[in-house]
């Protein structure tokens, strides 16, 4: 967990796409749950693996070997789970070169008997995240640092995001909204000085004119699975804390997530949207969707805006008929107590396990269209019986303080 103008088509050069020459052998299609038996449809999954660091480059020099205890943890559970389509967030971005050694020296390699998995398809872009913004967005009276970047980071790239895939990614039509201007949102729930009489004006004119409405990117990612296209819009908007008494975090959290509402919901509704190559509009209409990402926003628990989470929860076109659950999360609020006994939302639905405030909440969501049928769905959260457990179970974590998440898609007969 993490807080937090219009782009010149030569801003997006700098996106990166690694593409494999073949396909994934058929004995490598994934498994079921902990890894047994097989698994229907296509399996798409997201998962905050809590891969940043501190300094600058040195999340490469720990994938450079196969010996970090925290990466193996992570490829198990990717390897456990066996997704085909996977978002990984708090990945810190360094172009093509962190995707390839975490697959060479973790993913390609079987972990603790679990079975090694490729993905021949890695989509990674630069994000806004510790990118400088030259202005004072805390309003500290002093201008550098995470606070006063585009979105709140040390250094440019620091939780990142890629999106790892079993099948192709049809890159000619990838769109990524990473310099969408908040203010361009109608609408926006821009953030108030609450020291002034002037309404929403934490932010000065000149600010707006460059403040970003996403805290890291917002990318449209078409994967050519079997028989169709399916677009994983894949975000990880700010947590919803971090700030004072004008919530701006808490504000942009909302509008991040309120974009992909917009964005699914038909032309008259995301008429507004433009992309960093300029082009206008969003889904096409009756394009297959999943929306993947740790949303920082529960229903019902937590310090988001009330009705956050709804704004995709529910659109029209999103398929909310199975949500995933786990036993694992179930046990976790009970042994663990304190805010997790008032909490409102059913706990076998958590998929962070965070201290207080706000205790486990439903963070992180993979949300088909309404054209695709959720054949399963679960929250990757051993329970203490259970040999996984290790991976998720001691604290500090020692893979990640969210679950990765999974649903089982197919086309609608």
């Amino acid at each position: 967990m993490i807080r937090g103008n219009r782009a010149l088509a030569a801003l997006v050069t700098s996106a990166v796409v690694v593409t494999a020459l073949t396909a994934p052998a058929e004995a490598e299609r994934p498994h079921h749950g902990h890894g047994r038996g097989h698994h229907d449809g296509v399996r798409f999954a997201t998962f905050n693996a809590s891969l940043n660091r501190a300094t600058e480059g040195q999340l490469l020099r720990d994938l450079s070997t196969p010996d970090d205890a925290q990466a193996r943890n992570v490829a198990e559970i990717v390897q456990r789970a066996r997704p085909d389509v996977v978002l990984l967030q708090e990945f810190d971005y360094s172009g093509r070169r962190g995707p390839e050694l975490f697959q060479r020296n973790y993913l390609s390699r079987g972990q603790r008997g679990a079975p090694a998995i490729r993905y021949p398809y890695v989509y990674t872009a630069p994000v806004n995240t510790g990118v400088p913004s030259g202005l004072d967005l805390d309003n500290d009276g002093k201008v550098g640092g995470g606070n006063d970047a585009y979105g709140f980071g040390e250094f440019p790239g620091q939780y990142g995001m890629v999106v790892l895939s079993r099948y192709p990614i049809d890159t000619r039509h990838v769109r990524t909204f990473q310099h969408f201007l908040w203010q361009d949102l109608p609408g926006a729930r821009l953030p108030d000085d609450p020291t002034t009489a002037e309404p929403r004006d934490w932010y000065s004119r000149e600010e707006l004119r460059t403040v970003r409405l996403s805290s890291k990117s917002h990318w449209d990612v078409p994967v050519r699975v079997p028989g169709h296209t399916v677009h994983l819009l894949a975000s990880h908007p700010t947590p919803p804390v971090f700030d004072g008494p004008e919530d701006r975090n808490g504000l942009r959290n909302a509008d991040e997530i309120r974009f992909w509402a917009d964005y699914v919901s038909g032309r008259k509704r995301s008429a507004y949207v433009y992309d960093d190559r300029g082009r206008r509009g969003g889904l096409p209409r009756g394009a297959s969707f999943v929306v993947a990402g740790d949303q920082n926003s529960d229903p019902l628990d937590g310090d988001s805006l009330p009705g956050a989470t709804d704004q995709l929860l529910g659109a029209r076109r999103v398929n909310t008929s199975v949500t995933p659950s786990s036993e694992g999360a179930v046990e976790a609020s009970r042994l663990q107590g304190g805010a997790n006994l008032t909490h409102r939302s059913p706990a076998r639905f958590d998929t962070a396990d965070f201290a207080e405030p706000p205790g486990n909440i439903r963070a992180d969501y993979v949300l088909p269209s309404t054209d695709l049928r959720i054949r399963d769905a679960r929250v990757f959260w051993p329970t203490t019986s259970d040999p996984l457990y290790r991976l998720t179970g001691a604290y500090p974590p020692p893979s990640s303080d969210h679950r990765l998440v999974w649903v089982d898609l197919s086309p609608r007969r």
